[in-house]
């Protein structure tokens, strides 16, 4: 019983005309819990379902920790999400309004993360957020629906927080032998920890988050993560926390759908980064989605 839906794939004309390519849009912000997290998340938590485990523990700055509470609620097992105290008041009711236990500590992820593991017990599944290769494999299914669409593409531009999509879409196109495929990794300033370890050549954890994409929120990504960089064609875009904000008013004015500034990032791409997608023709955007960000907050967002 898979715990994600098979998402629609659309044709975006007013991306397509503001990047003068074909975009196409695969909407994970349509999955139920608000993002493509349940597609990974979802998959840990049927395997440890199925070896037993009666409670599951995570660490969230928004979206992973609605994901695994919404999977706890289906499968009957009880959820308890650590956050940092940066983590929004509507993220923390989201969490638990599917059910789940919330429990903030720390100024960072990171902090919230090591409380987490310390909860964990025989009978606990710890769900990490993105470091995971259940998690992979399960956020592979994005590349198996497209394939399965027969929708060609020759790049992919996504968001990049920890790193579980990057590896996630590796992992999709690998399987599918399109493992030459470019992937454009697109960061907000203030989180952009994958660009500064390529541009390092090793792994840099930032000393903070100023980022506004709080679901971006990883000091560092997972080293599967950066090995993806060295290995395969990946370009690392960073963008400001305006263009990502105008980004998601832009795509709710075009799409009707409401998404976070961490999404918004790779939407900035095609709206106003253009240039980086020259060499292409046809390009697939993950909306990855966030039910973190509402119409209100973008709107304080942009008068800020």
């Amino acid at each position: 019983m898979a715990l994600h839906l098979e998402t629609p794939l659309l044709e975006s004309r007013p991306l397509s005309q503001a990047s003068e390519r074909s975009i196409w849009l695969k909407m994970d912000a349509l999955q139920p819990p608000g993002s493509f997290k349940i597609r990974g998340i979802g998959a840990a938590c049927e395997y440890h379902a199925r070896s037993g485990k009666r409670r599951f523990i995570s660490s969230s700055g928004g979206n992973a920790g609605i994901a695994v509470a919404y999977a706890g609620r289906r499968l009957s097992i009880p959820v308890s999400v650590f956050v940092p105290g940066t983590t929004s008041e509507r993220a923390k009711s989201l969490i638990r309004q599917e059910g789940a236990e919330v429990f903030v500590h720390g100024a960072s992820w990171q902090e919230a993360n090591e409380r987490a593991l310390e909860a964990v017990d025989a009978e606990t599944a710890f769900i990490h957020p993105f470091d995971d290769p259940l998690l992979w494999a399960g956020h592979a299914t994005i590349i198996d629906e497209v394939v399965n669409a027969a929708v060609p593409f020759d790049a992919i531009v996504l968001s990049v927080g920890g790193g579980g999509l990057l590896s996630g879409v590796a992992e999709g196109l690998a399987r599918n032998g399109l493992q030459g495929t470019p992937i454009i990794a697109a960061e907000t300033e203030g989180a952009a920890s994958l660009a500064a370890s390529v541009k390092a050549g090793k792994i840099i954890e930032l000393p903070a988050i100023t980022s506004i994409a709080t679901s971006l929120g990883a000091r560092k990504v997972c080293q599967r993560a950066f090995e993806i960089t060295q290995t395969l064609p990946v370009d690392c875009v960073v963008v400001d926390d305006r263009a990502a904000v105008d980004a998601c008013t832009r795509f709710l004015d075009d799409h009707r759908v409401v998404v976070e500034p961490a999404c918004g990032a790779a939407l900035a791409v095609a709206y106003t980064n253009a240039d980086r997608l020259a060499r292409y023709e046809r390009i697939l955007i993950v909306v990855c989605g966030g039910a973190t960000a509402s119409l209100a907050q973008l709107q304080a967002w942009q008068a800020s």
